[in-house]
């Protein structure tokens, strides 16, 4: 309970700040930006959420039912984009598509034209930032779509197809129905994303919550106003939750009959090019392309190469990445054994408290972090002050410590949920045994659990890693005076037009984000098409 309380409460300070008494700053916004947050907030969510569910179901839907060349790649590299963070793929989009990029300079040379007499798609704008989200989100759609549509049972579509429907009445109408549940998880975990992301959107100048939330904190110095912002964010985050919530109704989603899967159509001709296209385009897009337009401008540009300050920069992520790893797969442990020892619902709900973090973005966790954690910081330094006469200055707050601490409010539910998993697959007749044996509950956790949960506990650990590695606006806001990490770096980089220096810092974050997925992909999708 105190390790939950700990974790939960910048939370809690931030949905306390609506007590607070509002302020110049808080007046100012809530009369003149309010609104346009609101309305840009919520057509972006909308946008995105169209792309995602597009993308990620009819990919899903054509892998998990259809053979066609290309398929058993395509499976795997369609999760390739989860390791490109989202302000990446803006960075490159930018450079290819701004005025005086390749694809603009290439229309010109082509037509003749000149400045200001055509019309091209503006990549900084809300649909531009909308389609650089789904790009890079579209995977939480697809993995749980995927999954929902291999486990429907051949019942359910031999069923529709007796009643006369075809291959996308099929998939309208029965499969799409049945595995609504999935991709209205898959939904809100990418809109949850969305709400988070503070890279794109700062770096594309748009008036939205995430960026509102740093302006009053820095431009206008105003944390509490900043603290309202929050406030409201979180409120969209529940309005997500509860419409997947509500979206399942009462309705049932299983269906009759054994679950024995569909086998797979072979498409041929027209059909299967199509089918490779289409899910060979998000890869495309996300991913690849991205990723040589991000490895040329490396290659090509001298100011972009790397040295010690790269080496710095890689140290630095990896050091609060590896903290915060490592400090979350020991607190996951002791939370979920503390609930499998006591299997009592005050540890339950504990954990759950301590997860909240997860859903909530980083900018919200950042303001929820530094207010409490300076009040601490001024009344430790007082205290030390009147008992031995030293001035301590601030002994957490701008430290890594904060940061740490930020990042494990945010990332320990993916540690602990992963820890859970693993914990659930050991018998209890193992510990029993361990018990009876004259093993405490500690030695029988260090002795028996901790050699079981050996690969849960690597993959939390590397999950989390990944995640603190991308993770910017936390970061942005809570690192130490002169400590910049690869995210941060690229963050400020490409704000300053240096698109080329930011190119090496993005592409080490991206290569860093392949290693669990690769383990992923070896784990989850070979034997699906064998």
């Amino acid at each position: 309970m105190v390790l939950a309380g700990i974790l939960a409460l910048p939370l809690l300070w931030v949905a306390a700040s609506v007590l607070q008494p509002a302020g110049d700053a808080w007046r100012h916004i809530a009369a003149t930006l309010l609104a346009t947050y609101v309305a840009n907030t919520a057509l972006l969510v909308a946008l995105v959420a169209c792309g995602v569910v597009s993308i990620g179901v009819l990919s899903a839907w054509l892998i998990a039912t259809y053979r066609f060349p290309g398929a058993r790649l395509l499976e795997w590299a369609l999760v390739l984009p989860l390791a490109m963070p989202a302000y990446v793929l803006a960075y490159a989009y930018t450079d290819w598509l701004q005025f005086a990029g390749p694809v603009q300079g290439a229309l010109r040379a082509l037509t003749g034209w000149q400045a200001r007499e055509y019309w091209f798609p503006e990549i900084r704008s809300i649909p531009g930032a909308a389609v650089v989200l789904a790009l890079a989100l579209y995977p939480y759609v697809y993995l749980i779509a995927r999954a929902a549509f291999r486990e429907l049972p051949r019942s359910a579509i031999e069923a529709g197809r007796l009643a006369g429907q075809g291959a996308w009445g099929s998939f309208l109408h029965v499969a799409l129905p049945l595995a609504r549940p999935a991709v209205a998880a898959g939904t809100a975990l990418a809109l949850m994303e969305t709400l988070a992301d503070f890279g794109t959107v700062s770096y594309f100048a748009l008036e939205v919550f995430t960026t509102g939330i740093f302006k009053a904190w820095f431009a206008m110095g105003d944390a509490t106003a900043a603290a309202q912002l929050s406030t409201c964010l979180l409120g969209f985050v529940v309005v997500v939750l509860a419409l997947e919530r509500a979206s399942r109704g009462r309705a049932a989603f299983h269906a009759p009959g054994q679950a024995k899967p569909v086998p797979l159509l072979r498409l041929r001709g027209a059909p299967a090019a199509l089918a490779t296209l289409a899910c060979a385009l998000p890869v495309v897009l996300g991913f690849l392309l991205p990723a040589g337009i991000l490895a040329q401008l490396a290659l090509e540009s001298p100011e972009a190469r790397g040295g010690a300050r790269l080496l710095a920069l890689v140290a630095n992520s990896f050091t609060v990445a590896g903290v915060t790893a490592a400090a979350a797969v020991v607190f996951a442990v002791g939370l979920a054994y503390a609930a499998r020892l006591t299997k009592s619902r005050v540890s339950a709900v504990a954990n759950r408290f301590a997860s909240l973090g997860y859903a909530v973005p980083g900018a919200v966790i950042a303001v929820g972090v530094l207010v409490p954690l300076g009040r601490l910081d001024n009344w430790l330094a007082a205290a030390i002050e009147s008992a031995t006469g030293w001035q301590a200055g601030l002994l957490l707050t701008g430290t890594i410590a904060a940061l740490v601490y930020a990042c494990l409010v945010r990332f320990l539910a993916v540690a602990l949920q992963t820890v859970e998993a693993g914990l659930a697959r050991v018998t209890p007749s193992m510990e029993d045994a361990a018990r009876s044996l004259g093993a405490s509950p500690l030695a029988a956790l260090a002795r028996v659990h901790v050699p079981l949960l050996a690969p849960s506990l690597a993959t939390a650990a590397l999950l989390v890693f990944v995640d603190v590695m991308k993770e910017l606006p936390a970061t942005f806001a809570l690192r130490p005076f002169d400590f910049d990490t690869l995210a941060v770096e690229a963050y400020h980089l490409a704000k300053d037009e240096r698109l080329a220096e930011a190119a090496v810092p993005s592409l080490v974050i991206v290569a860093v984000g392949l290693v669990p997925l690769t383990l992923l992909a070896r784990r989850y999708f070979q034997p699906t098409r064998s």
